[in-house]
């Protein structure tokens, strides 16, 4: 376990106590324990549909269901559409299904569609997906829900300008939040499907829609870095830890963060953290023993490599100083194309049945689901 000097973490506990700052103290992966895995490729693309990312999985009917973004090359084209696969015992997947088509955007083009996350509630899951036009414009967040995996509603309009991160997460008192890029839309309704309302940290005067490309303007006109790509977490007092990647030339290497003490109907002004990242996506969640844990890539040293992908955990959410190597072996691609890259892509996180769950793209390409037990960690 990497640990820092004790008088930097009297430090770091005086200014968590404080201004509720977010610390992680990784280093390196010198002296870290690698966690025993399970691992299997759900699918891996021969010829066509080489782009495969956004990856989500959660267990619906004692089966598994991952979904992903699909496309024919390239990051985020026309055409890019929206798949699912299952499997009863982790191994054995079924073959990829279509979940959703982009509309068309004129005659010859397609709009664009990103894998948003699954609701379970009841007997019913919903999945999620943003849409947008080539243009990235006309943002649109869809739902579809079946109640066996076979059929599947009609796409429901959520009513909201959003393409998120993180599908919807419940707060401890019940509300929906959906981790978008600067916006993170709530909802009460525990179907998670109406009654959703826009939430950020900017005044709604600053942004039309949250896409991958409308995150920077607003960030300028505030004289923050890009912000994007939210995760959250609820601490023990109810405080909504929402942190947030940084890209393109305002990289640093640090997340930044934004708090809400309002179950996230209003969010404070972000700060950077001393919260190391590789810039990509991750994500945050609870132990069932009460510690809090995030999945991601902390090095710095090797810009969007996207490797090793760690595991830490904290006490009290407010220090991450335990960490754990889940997995660093390499993924050679297959096909070049734009934006392609990183060995441990945006991780997606489920505990069930005395598992973690983390799904992964494996350089944008193919689709990898890992797992370990629990009882590993002390």
């Amino acid at each position: 376990m990497t640990r820092l000097i004790p008088c930097l973490i009297i430090v770091f506990l005086l200014r968590v106590a404080c201004i509720g700052q977010v610390s992680h103290t990784y280093v390196s992966t010198e002296g870290l324990s690698k966690l025993a895995i399970e691992r299997i490729m759900i699918y891996t693309p021969d010829t066509a549909w080489l782009y495969n990312h956004h990856a989500s999985v959660t267990v619906f009917n004692n089966t598994l269901v991952a979904m992903w973004s699909d496309g024919m090359k390239d990051e985020d084209k026309p055409g890019q559409r929206v798949v699912y696969a299952t499997s009863s015992d982790f191994v054995h997947w079924s073959p990829v299904k279509v979940l959703a088509l982009p509309s068309i955007y004129n005659a010859d083009t397609a709009n664009v569609l990103t894998a948003a996350g699954f609701h379970v509630f009841h007997d019913t899951l919903v999945a999620y997906y943003g849409e947008y036009t080539p243009h990235r414009t006309n943002t649109h967040l869809w739902a579809v829900y079946t109640t066996d995996l076979e059929h599947w509603s009609k796409p429901a309009d959520m009513h909201i300008p959003v393409n998120p991160n993180h599908g919807p997460q419940a707060t401890a008192g019940g509300r929906l939040i959906i981790s978008g890029n600067f916006t993170f839309p709530y909802t009460d309704d525990y179907r998670g499907l109406s009654g959703w309302k826009m939430s950020s940290f900017y005044d709604t005067s600053m942004y039309t829609e949250d896409n991958p490309a409308t995150f920077y303007a607003p960030a300028e006109q505030s004289g923050f870095p890009p912000l994007c790509e939210g995760a959250f977490f609820q601490a023990t007092d109810n405080t909504i830890y929402m942190l947030m990647r940084v890209t393109g030339k305002g990289w640093h290497g640090r997340l930044w963060l934004t708090e809400s003490k309002d179950d996230g109907t209003t969010w404070s002004r972000p700060s950077e953290q001393r919260f190391p990242d590789n810039d990509s996506k991750f994500h945050f969640g609870k132990l069932p023993d009460g510690r809090f844990y995030y999945v991601g890539i902390p090095d710095t040293l090797h810009h969007y490599d996207r490797n090793p992908l760690v595991l830490s955990l904290s006490a009290d959410g407010k220090i991450f100083n335990e960490h754990y190597i889940i997995a660093d072996e390499l993924y050679q691609l297959k096909k070049e194309g734009l934006w392609k890259g990183g060995q441990y892509g945006y991780p997606h996180t489920m505990i069930n049945d005395g598992y973690m769950y983390i799904i992964v793209s494996r350089q944008k390409e193919a689709i990898e689901l890992l797992r370990f037990k629990l009882d590993q960690l002390p």
